[in-house]
């Protein structure tokens, strides 16, 4: 693999790269990266990856090889402390909660002393703290070079480093960000790199969509309105009419949220005809943003503070102008639902030519790698999403697979009998399938649910279940706490059973032997009226194309093989991968899917998987002897 990326720097070509957990991919990449002698951009689908390879894996390569090469971390300006708005919400004193005012007080603190001013060094403040949001600036609210502060400014001094360096490290959403926007300093990065490398590059579809699309929601316009009234207090305090109109339209924002009354939903544009209430709404919200406009260009030049709200302001009238009269034919626009706000969004059908001309663009080596790109070895749906088919030469591909005995390290196992995956009382077979490889395994297990609903159906049947059987093994459940404190949990415990949703399907690791079984529930199908999954399946229909073979089952398999690659981390780990969906046997289309599986012993004799289960050492701190199971035999095997 390093040699077929060494070969692509030295032509500046475009290669598409999978590598099975365990091939050592990062340093496939690294090594004829740094000995390349030219400007490296790595792009990571995670911040944890992102530190990663900054903190740990670079250094290593770089001291092997004895370069002498300078290296940069550039996250986006949401993870540096801002000097400005700290001071300024910290004198302000309105706090939601007491914790977020010490949170804020212990950020300011962090700030006199650190370095870089990234809120990943702050151990003492939660990632997830409401405290964060008042330390530091968005794209909107940033003054520029019109700041005060700004020769102090984290954000800059880590754009002038990455500049300077040899290796600069960013992640997806920054690349994209700033490929569009120009404004994290990408735009002056990416002529001088000779090499970009996208690790965790199975992300990039999606993510390009995002941001080749565009939003506009309630939180933005309540910001703004926050924001322009406390600029307006200290800036323009006589002006009690711009402060008023501030106060319409957070209200006019608030109403908007309100007139929709689903929540956690994706909603098409034909949908919101059971919401006669959203377009006067958006109506609404758009006379109120003119109004305070007309105040504010009257204040403007009182403040930067006021000028940069009258910009954000300008910008947000724009994008919700596009969205109700969109220009573009290709796009899809919709609605999306939180709990305490909503969202308009615009997004384009196709990304494969905007992104082909970023490449064309800059003539550079591109290199996408990840563990899950490919169905078998056919990376077709991958490079049409982004384009790659077009380029001139054309991307090479290549599968490097993983260096694990699977077919003596795990077991496949597809359960017999299993219902109708939409049939109501599915969650509960899954459940029942997972409880006596849970008992086998003496805990140790996750289980990955296509959906909220089954997964907190699940979990509460196999609370009841282990409760009936006396076995006292921890049960998590996704939402009792972030990730990163459950997975430590899970690994600390080391006897645990977490039941969990589409978060933990990828980017986890639990390597050793608190992990021994997975358990998925469906072969993971975005659902068909997701309104921009709908839109993209009418698009390819009308162009000719099967979407069905062409686009939702490559993604369907590409997140199991995510789901899949939890179990097998090391050299060392053991397990089991259950896959619970019948249509993986019983639809022609199911061979696919675990045929991209890795090549595990496969099964569908429960007793065989218990058996396997016994062979493991017991969890850590137990000598706990394995349950016998009561489980009917079924002596149909799954073979190739």
């Amino acid at each position: 693999m390093a040699l077929k990326i060494g070969q692509t720097i030295r032509e500046q070509g475009v290669l598409v790269a999978e590598a099975g957990t365990g091939t050592g991919k990062t340093f496939a990449y690294l090594v004829p990266a740094l000995l390349s002698g030219g400007k490296v951009l790595i792009s990571t689908g995670t911040k944890t990856l992102q530190d990663q390879l900054f903190r740990r894996d670079l250094p290593t390569v770089r001291a092997a090889l004895k370069l002498p090469l300078r290296i940069a971390l550039l996250k986006g300006r949401a993870n540096y402390v801002c000097h400005y708005h700290l001071a300024r919400n910290a004198g302000d004193g309105r706090f939601a909660t007491p914790q977020d005012a010490a949170n804020l007080r212990k950020i300011a603190r962090f700030a006199e002393i650190s370095r870089t001013g990234d809120k990943a060094d702050c151990q003492d403040v939660p990632e997830d703290s409401g405290a964060w949001i008042s330390a530091t600036s968005t794209r909107d609210n940033c003054l520029g070079q019109d700041c005060p502060n700004v020769k102090e400014c984290f954000v800059l001094q880590a754009r002038r480093e990455a500049m300077e360096a040899d290796v600069v490290v960013v992640n997806h959403h920054l690349f994209f960000a700033d490929v569009m926007l120009r404004d994290e300093g990408m735009g002056e990065l990416l002529p001088a790199c000779n090499t970009l490398v996208f690790d965790e590059a199975h992300q990039l579809p999606e993510t390009a969509s995002l941001f080749f699309g565009e939003s506009v929601s309630t939180a933005q316009v309540i910001d703004l309105a926050r924001d322009t009234r406390t600029e307006a207090l200290t800036g323009a305090p006589d002006c009690r009419v711009l402060i008023e109109a501030t106060r319409t339209l957070e209200k006019a924002a608030r109403d908007w949220r309100l007139a929709v009354s689903a929540e956690g939903a994706r909603i098409s544009l034909e949908q919101l005809a059971q919401h006669p209430g959203f377009m006067p709404a958006v109506d609404t919200v758009g006379k109120a943003l003119a109004e305070l406009g007309e105040v504010l260009k009257t204040q403007a030049e009182r403040s930067e503070g006021l000028a940069n709200c009258l910009r954000r302001l300008d910008e947000l009238v724009e994008r919700l102008d596009r969205w109700q009269h969109p220009a573009e034919a290709k796009v899809v626009r919709w609605v999306e639902v939180f709990t305490q706000s909503l969202a308009v969004h615009s997004t384009p059908l196709e990304i494969g030519n905007v992104f082909a001309r970023q490449i064309q663009r800059y003539p550079s080596a591109w290199i996408f790698t990840s563990a899950t790109l490919a169905v078998g070895t056919d990376f077709s749906h991958y490079c049409r999403d982004l384009g790659l088919n077009w380029l001139e030469p054309p991307a090479h591909t290549a599968v490097w697979g993983s260096p694990f005995d699977y077919p003596e390290q795990a077991v496949l196992y597809a359960p017999t009998g299993m219902p109708d995956p939409n049939a109501p009382e599915y969650p509960d077979v899954v459940a029942d399938v997972a409880f006596p490889l849970i008992r086998a395994a003496q805990g140790r297990t996750f289980v990955l649910c296509t959906s909220l609903r089954a997964m907190r159906r699940i979990h509460e049947r196999l609370a009841g279940e282990l409760e009936r059987a006396g076995l006292k093994l921890p049960l998590l459940l996704q939402g009792e706490g972030s990730r990163s404190q459950l997975l430590a949990r899970f690994r600390e415990l080391g006897n645990a059973v977490l039941v969990a949703s589409q978060s933990f399907w990828e980017g986890v690791d639990v390597p050793g032997d608190a992990l021994s079984v997975v358990v998925i529930d469906k072969l993971p199908f975005a659902p068909p009226d997701d309104p921009v999954l709908a839109a993209r399946i009418e698009h390819l229909r009308q162009a000719g194309v099967n979407p069905f073979m062409t686009y939702q089952l490559p993604r369907a398999v590409i997140n199991v093989k995510q789901g899949a690659g939890r179990l097998i981390r090391t050299e060392q780990d053991r397990g089991v991968l259950a896959v619970c969906d019948p249509r993986m046997i019983d639809k022609p289309y199911g061979k696919r899917v675990w045929r991209s599986l890795p090549p595990m012993r496969r099964t569908r004799v429960p007793e065989e998987v218990e058996a396997f289960l016994a062979t493991l050492p017991p969890p850590r701190g137990t000598t706990a002897a394995v349950l016998p199971s009561e489980d009917a035999a079924d002596d149909v095997t799954l073979t190739d």
